[in-house]
C-alpha cells in the first residue's frame, strides 16, 4: 500500500486537517522532535487505497542567514556583506525541523502540501521538498502536489483535496529574493551605524540602530508628521456661535455659513450686524433622503485599521489573534487583498451559521427570511476571499481580545449582506440680517447594516423641530469665539497602515511586523489613542538619512523593488537578474552612506551624550586598574574612558558588583547579572564576555558557562548535571545565592531553589548513578535541616533521600522560551560527568512550576 505524506504549516493546523479528511477516524502519535505530531488514517487517492500521514512544520524550515565567519560583527567589514555568501540554515536549530521531515519521508510516495496559501507558504513548500522528496520512493506519475484553501472548513478541505495543484516556483523564489536583500541591506547598515553610534554615545537607549528596507521608510512616516507638527504656526481666527430656541422649547445651534474669519475687526463688524437683527427668519427648509453605504468585503489592511483605531488592540497583536482563530476554524484565512466575495461563494451558508448566536442570531433569522443584499463590488486581488466567519462562537469560547476581533469580523461580515442605512437630512436655511446660516438633522428611516455595526449608527439627537417658512425666531445669544488653528495630531496606526497600503510598503503580513519593529527598537513611542510618537532617536535617524541619501528613507525605493520581486512571482522577470540589480543599488548608497557618515553624526551629537559623559564609576578596569563607568540606557554595557574601550553586558536585567572579586585570566573585576530574587542570575568577566578566552566559548558567555578548568565561578566547579528542560545546558549552582541557593541552567531559564539555609555548597567530583554530579552541603546547627541537625552531608540533591525534599519545587521557576541557537562550551570538564539523571525525566519535571 502506498503512503501519502502530507504536510501543514503548524501543528494544531495538521491536527484540523486530519480529522475533516479522515472524518475523525485516525491514529496519532508524537513526532521525533517533540514539537509535531503525525496523524495516520487509510483512504483513496488517485484511484488507490493509501496510507496517509499528516504531519507538519513549525512556520520556515530554513533561514537566509551568511556563512560562518561573516556572522561576527568584530571581523568583517559590513561593505563586505552585499557579496558575501549565503546559505540556508535551520530556522529553528533545537527543533531538528529538517531531520523530522526525512524521517516521515522515508518511504513514502506522494507529498501533499498543506502550507499557507501565501508566498510565504510557497516558500515553505519548497522548503519541505528540499527535505523530504530526496528520502521518498520514486513513482512514475506526478509526486509532489498542493493544496489550496482558504477556511479550515469540511467543504473547504475536502474540495482543495479534489482539485490538488503544483506548487508555484515563482511565489516561491520572489520570497526568498526579499529574503536574501533584507538580509543584505539590513545587515550592512544595522551593524555599521550600532557600531558606529554605540561606540560614541551612551543614552540612544536602543540594543540596535537597526535599519530595514521597509522599516526605515515606515519610520519615516511617522517623523515626517512630527516635522509637520514641529514646524506648524498657530494662526487665529474667530467664528460666529448662534443659538435660538424653537417654540417647542428645543435649542438649536446655527452654522455660519462664512464659517470662520481671520480679520476679528471684520468678524465684529457682522456680530453687530446679526445683533442689531435680533430674530432669525426661515428663508427655506430642503429634505433629501440619503444612505449610508454598507462596506465591502473585509482584508487584512482594513482589519488592522480598524483592530487599532476601533478596538484598541496593536496591528501585530490583532494579526496574531486572526492566525489563531484561522487555525481554530473559527474565520477564513486573513492575510487577503482582495475585498470582494467569489460568484461561488456560499454566502447564505455561512450567514445561516450566525443564526443562533445570541448577539445577532434575531437580526440575521430576519435578514435571511426578507433576502440578503448583493455584497457590494470591490477588488479581487487573485489571493484568497475576504475574511469571513467560518462558524459560530460565544464570548465564553475566547479570550477579550480574541472575541472582540471573532465579534467585528462577524459583524462586518453580516453587514456587507445587509441594507444600506437610510435617512432622511433635512436642513433648514436662516437668514439673520443679511448672513446666512443652517442647521441639519437626521431622521432614521431604515437602520440598515448600522443595526449589526452598531458604532456606526445614527445618534438619537440628530433629528430638528419642525420650521416653516419665513417663520421668525428670537436669538437665544449671538458671540464671536477666537480659536486657533492646530496641527496635525501625530499618525494613528490606522493612518501609518493606510500610508504603507498606499505606498507599497510590506504586504498585508508583513505591515504589522514593521510597525512592531520600530515600536521594539525604540524609534516611536504609542501615545494615547495608539498614536505613534517618534523619539529624538528615530527623529535624528531619519533626518540624518534625509542629510545623506533621501533614498534610504523614502518609499518609493522599497515600493519598486516590490514590483520587481511581483515580476519574479508573476514569472515576468528573472530571479537572479531582479536581485542583483538591487543589491547593486544598494551597495553603492551604502557606500556613500558610509562616506558621509559625518553628516548624520552631527545631529547625534546635538540630541545625545558621549560616553564618557554618562554613568558613573562602577567597577575597575583590568588594564589600567581606573573606574570604567555604568552606561545604563539600552544597551547596558561599561565604559572605560582611559582605554577607549566599550564592553557590553547581558541585557534586559540587573547588574551590580560581585564581591570585588577579579577574573584569574585578565584581572577585570566580575560583574553579578540578574533577573531578581527568584529568577535567574551568574557572574561574569566584562573582558571574557566580550573576548571569549577559550576556542569552545563564544561571544556572550557568563563565568556559568565558562570552560577555565580551575576558575571557582565557572561552570566546571559549580556544574551539577545536564538541564532537563532543553537538552543543551548545565544545571549550575549560582554561589551568590546563599543562603537561599538556587541552580540554573547556563542555557534556558530553568531555575530551581534548593537546600535554603546553608551555608556553604559546593560540588565534587564523584557522581551519583543518575549522572548527576554530587553536592556537599553545610549547615550550621541552628538551622539545619538535616537529620539530627547534622552539620554537613554529601549527596544527590536528584536521589539522596535526605538533599532530595531540600529542593524546594514549588519556588522553581520555568520559562518555555528562548530555546533557539546553539550551544557552547562542553558538557564536562576533566572527564567529569555532567549526565542527565537517569528515568527521572517526569520525577524532574514536578520541580518546575
Amino acid at each position: 500500500m502506498r503512503t501519502v505524506l502530507m504536510v501543514a504549516e503548524k501543528p494544531s493546523l495538521a491536527l484540523s486537517l486530519a480529522k475533516i479528511l479522515s472524518n475523525g477516524n485516525m491514529n496519532s502519535r508524537k513526532g521525533s522532535n517533540g514539537a509535531c505530531s503525525i496523524h495516520e488514517y487509510r483512504g483513496k487517492f488517485n484511484g488507490e487505497n493509501v496510507t496517509f500521514k499528516m504531519t507538519s512544520v513549525c512556520g520556515h524550515v530554513m533561514s537566509c542567514d551568511f556563512v560562518g565567519k561573516y556572522n561576527s560583527w568584530d571581523k568583517v567589514d559590513p561593505a563586505e556583506l552585499f557579496n558575501a555568501p549565503i546559505q540556508k540554515k535551520e530556522a529553528s536549530a533545537n527543533l531538528h525541523m529538517p531531520q523530522f521531515l526525512r524521517r516521515e519521508a522515508q518511504g513514502a510516495d506522494y507529498l501533499v502540501l498543506w502550507l499557507d496559501c501565501d508566498k510565504e507558504g510557497e516558500n515553505i513548500c519548497f522548503e519541505v521538498m528540499e527535505c523530504t522528496v530526496c528520502v521518498m520512493n520514486r513513482v512514475p506519475s506526478q509526486q509532489v502536489y498542493r493544496a489550496r484553501f482558504s477556511a479550515i472548513t469540511d467543504t473547504d478541505i475536502k474540495r482543495a483535496m479534489q482539485n490538488l495543484v503544483s506548487p508555484n516556483k515563482n511565489e516561491a523564489q520572489s520570497v526568498d529574493a526579499r529574503q536574501e536583500l533584507d538580509l543584505r541591506i539590513g545587515c550592512a547598515f544595522t551593524r555599521y551605524q550600532t557600531k558606529f553610534f554605540q561606540g560614541k554615545y551612551g543614552d540612544l537607549d536602543s540594543t540596535l540602530i537597526s535599519y530595514g528596507p521597509c522599516q526605515t521608510p515606515t519610520l519615516g512616516f511617522c517623523v515626517e508628521r512630527h516635522d509637520k507638527i514641529q514646524s506648524f504656526k498657530p494662526e487665529p481666527y474667530w467664528i460666529m456661535d448662534v443659538q435660538i430656541t424653537h417654540p417647542n422649547g428645543k435649542s438649536v445651534k446655527l452654522d455660519w455659513e462664512r464659517v470662520r474669519l481671520f480679520d476679528k475687526e471684520i468678524a465684529l463688524m457682522f456680530l453687530n450686524m446679526v445683533k442689531d437683527s435680533e430674530e432669525a427668519r426661515v428663508v427655506n427648509t430642503t429634505q433629501k433622503e440619503k444612505t449610508k453605504a454598507r462596506p465591502i468585503a473585509l482584508n487584512t489592511v482594513e482589519l488592522l485599521r480598524v483592530a487599532s483605531s476601533g478596538l484598541g488592540i496593536g496591528p501585530h497583536h490583532a494579526m496574531q489573534i486572526a492566525e489563531r482563530l484561522y487555525t481554530q476554524g473559527y474565520i477564513s484565512y486573513p492575510r487577503t487583498e482582495t475585498t470582494q466575495y467569489p460568484e461561488n461563494f456560499d454566502l447564505k451558508g455561512v450567514l445561516r451559521q450566525q443564526q443562533s448566536s445570541p448577539n445577532w442570531g434575531d437580526y440575521v433569522s430576519k435578514l435571511l427570511s426578507e433576502g440578503i443584499q448583493k455584497a457590494k463590488k470591490g477588488s479581487d486581488a487573485g489571493d484568497h476571499p475576504p475574511i469571513t466567519p467560518m462558524k459560530l462562537a460565544r464570548e465564553g469560547d475566547f479570550d477579550h481580545d480574541s472575541w472582540k476581533v471573532y465579534d467585528y469580523i462577524t459583524r462586518h461580515f453580516i453587514a456587507t449582506l445587509s441594507p444600506d442605512c437610510k435617512y432622511l437630512q433635512t436642513t433648514v436655511h436662516f437668514e439673520i440680517g443679511l448672513e446666512k446660516f443652517t442647521t441639519t438633522g437626521h431622521q432614521l428611516l431604515d437602520p440598515g447594516y448600522t443595526a449589526v455595526m452598531t458604532w456606526q449608527a445614527l445618534g438619537n439627537d440628530e433629528d430638528l423641530p419642525k420650521f416653516t417658512k419665513e417663520q421668525t425666531i428670537t436669538l437665544d445669544h449671538a458671540r464671536l469665539s477666537e480659536r486657533q488653528t492646530s496641527p496635525p495630531d501625530y499618525l494613528t496606526e490606522a493612518e501609518l497602515i493606510s500610508l504603507m497600503e498606499k505606498n507599497g510598503i510590506g504586504t498585508d503580513a508583513s505591515i504589522p511586523v514593521h510597525i512592531n519593529n520600530i515600536c521594539e527598537r525604540n524609534y516611536v513611542n504609542i501615545i494615547s489613542g495608539r498614536k505613534l510618537k517618534p523619539t529624538p532617536l528615530g527623529i535624528v535617524l531619519v533626518h540624518g538619512y534625509q542629510k545623506i541619501d533621501s533614498d534610504l528613507v523614502l518609499c518609493t525605493m522599497r515600493s519598486s523593488i516590490e514590483q520587481q520581486l511581483n515580476l519574479i512571482a508573476q514569472g515576468k522577470a528573472n530571479f537572479f537578474d531582479v536581485k542583483q540589480h538591487a543589491i547593486d543599488i544598494f551597495h553603492r548608497k551604502f557606500k556613500y552612506f558610509v562616506e558621509n557618515i559625518n553628516g548624520m553624526d552631527q545631529l547625534f551629537e546635538v540630541s545625545f551624550s558621549p560616553l564618557a559623559a554618562i554613568g558613573k564609576p562602577f567597577t575597575r578596569c583590568g588594564k589600567c586598574r581606573r573606574y570604567m563607568k555604568l552606561i545604563p540606557a539600552k544597551p547596558s554595557r561599561l565604559h572605560c574612558a582611559s582605554c577607549d574601550e566599550t564592553f557590553t553586558l547581558p541585557q534586559n536585567g540587573n547588574i551590580k558588583l560581585y564581591k570585588e572579586l577579579k577574573c584569574p585570566l585578565d584581572d577585570f573585576e566580575l560583574v553579578l547579572w540578574s533577573t531578581g530574587p527568584k529568577g535567574k542570575s551568574y557572574p561574569l568577566c566584562p573582558y571574557c564576555y566580550n573576548n571569549p578566552p577559550f576556542n569552545d566559548m563564544r561571544k556572550g558567555m557568563g563565568c556559568n558557562e565558562c570552560t577555565h578548568p580551575t576558575c571557582a565561578h565557572s561552570f566546571s566547579k559549580n556544574g551539577v548535571s545536564e538541564c532537563v528542560e532543553c537538552d543543551r545546558g548545565i544545571l549550575v549552582i549560582d554561589q551568590s545565592s546563599g543562603p537561599k541557593w538556587k541552580m540554573a541552567c547556563n542555557k534556558c531559564n530553568v531555575v530551581i531553589h534548593f537546600l535554603e539555609h546553608a551555608t556553604k555548597i559546593s560540588v565534587q567530583e564523584d557522581t551519583c548513578d543518575c549522572g548527576s554530579n554530587l553536592i556537599e552541603a553545610t549547615f550550621t546547627k541552628a538551622k539545619s535541616k538535616l537529620p539530627d541537625n547534622a552539620e554537613e552531608h554529601t549527596g544527590c540533591v536528584f536521589c539522596d533521600p535526605v538533599l532530595k525534599p531540600l529542593v524546594e519545587k514549588h519556588h522553581a521557576t520555568s520559562f518555555f522560551q528562548n530555546r533557539g541557537g546553539r550551544g557552547g562550551g562542553a558538557r564536562g570538564r576533566g572527564g567529569r560527568g555532567r549526565g542527565k539523571p537517569k528515568d527521572k525525566m517526569s520525577q524532574l519535571a514536578a520541580y518546575f512550576v
